[in-house]
């Protein structure tokens, strides 16, 4: 009860009224297309779970972020998807847990649970694009030596996983806004699998339940950075 309580004083009623209809949504999709893999549901949920602590930019959302590339890797690999796996494996899980410790060595004004936000300049901008270009062809050729199903929307997929995860390590709220795109690539490409699968709509439900999560994190984190430099 005392658990309860705490997060309902830390998250704010429209957070909790957005996970929770995440949550449903999910839960409800399992059980109408898929309730045999449990691995998908169980990824689902600490997906979402992760999003809505990240939009308090609180370092535990990279916790779950870890566990989640984990558990996506896997499930991507099921259906071929290796793009997929060899992104949240390779890249989005190993720069999740270099955000963790940019998030923790970065607290707002000692506050371990919101990290400050941050602010990245023209010349980073343009370094970033030239690195997310090198990024994109490399692995167009590695996906293209693997055979992966549906390599143009999983090349591109590449692109918008890295240039989210470089944003998450740089603390901008722009993070948020490269998944929600990246959430659109992977709501199509899971599409495309429910085709020849119907249990993977379940996966299509659960990105399009992190797609409306990325977009209300985008507009907290630029509250958050708001209320930062008014305190500041």
């Amino acid at each position: 009860m005392a658990g309860v309580k705490s997060a309902e004083k830390y998250f704010s009623r429209t957070e909790i009224a957005l996970w929770c209809s995440s949550a449903a949504l999910i839960v409800i999709s399992f059980c109408l297309f898929d309730r045999e893999n449990y691995l998908t549901l169980s990824a689902s949920l600490v997906g979402v779970t992760s999003l809505i602590f990240n939009a308090k930019g609180n370092p535990f959302g990279q916790i779950l972020m870890v566990i989640f590339s984990l558990l996506y890797g896997i499930i991507s690999y099921s259906f071929s998807y290796y793009g997929e796996m060899i992104t949240y494996l390779g890249m989005t899980m190993p720069m999740a847990i270099f955000a963790l410790i940019s998030w923790l060595r970065n607290p707002y004004r000692g506050n371990r649970a919101e990290v400050k936000v941050n602010s990245i300049w023209k010349t980073e901008v343009l370094l970033m694009w030239g690195m997310t270009a090198i990024i994109t062809v490399l692995f167009y050729f590695i996906l293209e030596h693997f055979e992966t199903a549906n390599i143009v929307p999983s090349t591109i997929s590449v692109t918008t996983s890295f240039l989210a995860v470089y944003l998450t390590f740089r603390r901008s709220p722009f993070f948020a806004l490269a998944y929600a795109a990246n959430d659109i690539i992977l709501i199509i490409l899971w599409v495309m699998a429910s085709v020849c699968d119907i249990r993977y709509v379940s996966v299509v439900v659960c990105f399009a339940a992190f797609l409306v999560n990325d977009i209300y994190g985008y507009i907290s984190w630029q509250k958050m950075k708001l209320r930062q430099n008014t305190e500041d």
